[in-house]
């Protein structure tokens, strides 16, 4: 095999180009003027050459550049001319083929995305039926679902309390609380810190009382936001209340089994 011999750079203070040539048979396109390559000739005709803007066209595949450091060990190495030619093209097939990939993969997510579906049926509740409703639940402390929480992040409930103390005060890490007052009035005791408070479910605490916490009465009409993390307490003792409750967590509960 014939030893390709890589010509060095004659100018110490200028960039060292270089390209990897081919000899071709050239003709000029009618349309364009251009060279067109007809046929390419024996590869084995091919050479590293110094790159002369003045010299006739020829088919060429790569340009490479070498500065600096790599300057320095393509003169000490002539043959990494050669690789850098090879390299240079590698990468370039490399860019394009990645980018292609790229927006073959975003055009595929796009396409396949759709709207989600509803997880439950709607829920729509007259004046009516809620007035019904609390008539059923008058005679005791009761509560109804009106939406539960299982493998949501929401329950509403119609909650009915009548004469009720000493219920414990509650502490919710993953939940929120909104109460609206449909009937009634109750003792409320908001803030403040749980006193020698226990983990009874997970992010579920309890404690007999509050400290330093501010105590308000509400009744019907009123709406009360409870974020999460807040001490809260309530009391209907000599009292008859009604309210709707609803909670928010953080995170979909379980379904039931």
């Amino acid at each position: 095999m014939k030893r390709i011999e890589c010509a060095k750079p004659t100018d110490e203070n200028s960039p060292a180009i270089y390209r990897w040539e081919h000899d071709y048979k050239h003709e000029s396109s009618p349309r364009s003027g251009r060279p067109a390559v007809t046929e390419p000739l024996a590869l084995a005709s091919g050479s590293l050459k110094r790159y002369d803007p003045l010299a006739s066209a020829s088919g060429s595949v790569s340009v490479v550049r070498f500065t600096g450091s790599g300057k320095l060990l393509t003169t000490s190495f002539p043959s990494l001319k050669c690789w850098g030619v090879v390299t240079h093209l590698l990468r370039s097939l490399y860019v394009s083929a990645t980018t292609t990939l790229i927006l073959v993969a975003a055009l595929s997510v796009s396409a396949q995305r759709k709207p989600s579906e509803a997880t439950r049926p709607f829920v729509v509740m007259s004046s009516q039926s809620l007035d019904d409703l609390q008539k059923t639940l008058q005679p005791d402390n009761k509560t109804v679902e009106l939406i539960d929480s299982a493998g949501m992040q929401l329950r509403v409930a119609v909650q009915h309390e009548k004469n009720k103390a000493g219920a414990a005060a509650e502490l919710h890490d993953a939940s929120d609380d909104v109460y609206y007052v449909l009937d009634g009035s109750a003792t409320l005791v908001l803030g403040g810190k749980l006193d020698a408070p226990k983990e009874t479910d997970p992010g579920e605490w309890r404690s007999p009382r509050i400290l330093n916490g501010k105590t308000v009465e509400i009744r019907k009409g009123d709406l009360v936001v409870v974020p999460r993390g807040t001490p809260h307490q309530r009391s209907t003792e000599n009292k008859d209340f009604t309210m709707i409750l609803i909670k928010i967590y953080s995170e979909p509960l379980k379904k039931r089994t």
